[in-house]
């Protein structure tokens, strides 16, 4: 059986005690509060090495790439060789919030060709919920040398999207009330991708943490997804949708993400808007 994508905080620090060798990467972001280095340096996983968002683990361009385009090889790699990552290090990433900018983590190294990457389940609230240990301050690793590949397979383009409903389902990962078009705090224009279903990042999760596989397979039959069919997920800005992809990844359903996202949609002139259910 392959090993889960996701490593409980008991798991995990077991591990650590036995003296595993394990890179901890803390992708704290959030939309209202995307520098997370000083809740970082206010308490993290001991020896976790801060991730930034904004810089590494996304690039920025004109509107119409979206909000978070994936970086390039050369920038996804001279910011795992910071982290201090080497070829075959086991990787475990986490955050404060669902697990969504973990998702982001993993979802760009995993595709990059760095094959040990898991995900902290519950992130830091189950750490902290089950007792182990903070640490503060800033985490300087010394420099690693990991050698990224390009990124390949389960990426998705503007007109992947466009034509995926015709022949799989293309999955709106955000809320109802976004995906409806009754409202839209960040992108010009409210509404979702002609043909795709709504199936919200909530639903995949019990508390902070993942459902069970079978609950995660269930969720994503309420779409239409089953046994063979093709799976897209998009979001606002491309990092929901890499939480699909490790929803997916759970449940044993292959999600290919749509990274330039509605963020990306909106911003490109010409392209069709739904609305409603």
């Amino acid at each position: 059986m392959p090993l889960s994508p996701l490593i409980s905080a008991d798991e995990l620090h077991d591990r650590l005690q036995a003296g595993d060798s394990i890179r901890l990467l803390d992708v704290r972001y959030r939309l209202e509060k995307p520098d997370g280095r000083a809740d970082h340096r206010a308490g993290h996983l001991p020896g976790a090495v801060y991730v930034d968002m904004d810089t590494e683990l996304a690039t920025h361009g004109a509107p119409s790439e979206g909000r978070h385009p994936v970086p390039s090889r050369a920038v996804l790699q001279d910011a795992a060789r910071r982290w201090g990552l080497d070829g075959g290090d086991a990787v475990v990433v986490y955050d404060d919030y669902r697990s969504v900018s973990a998702a982001r983590a993993w979802w760009l190294l995993t595709r990059s060709g760095v094959g040990h990457v898991r995900v902290l389940d519950g992130g830091l609230a189950a750490w902290t919920a089950a007792g182990y240990p903070l640490e503060t301050g800033d985490v300087v690793p010394e420099a690693g040398s990991i050698v990224l590949d390009e990124l390949t397979g389960d990426i998705a383009t503007i007109d992947d999207a466009a034509e995926w409903p015709g022949r799989g389902v293309l999955i709106d990962a955000r809320a109802p009330e976004r995906f409806r078009g009754e409202t839209e705090p960040y992108d010009p224009i409210a509404g979702h991708i002609p043909g795709a279903v709504n199936l919200p990042a909530g639903a995949l999760l019990v508390g902070d943490g993942f459902a069970e596989p079978a609950a995660l397979r269930d969720a994503f039959a309420t779409v239409g997804v089953s046994d063979g069919t093709p799976v897209a997920a998009y979001c606002g800005s491309g990092l929901t949708a890499a939480h699909t992809a490790l929803a997916g990844a759970v449940a044993g359903i292959e999600v290919t993400v749509y990274p330039g996202s509605w963020s990306q949609w909106s911003n490109t002139p010409g392209r069709p808007v739904a609305t409603g259910h």
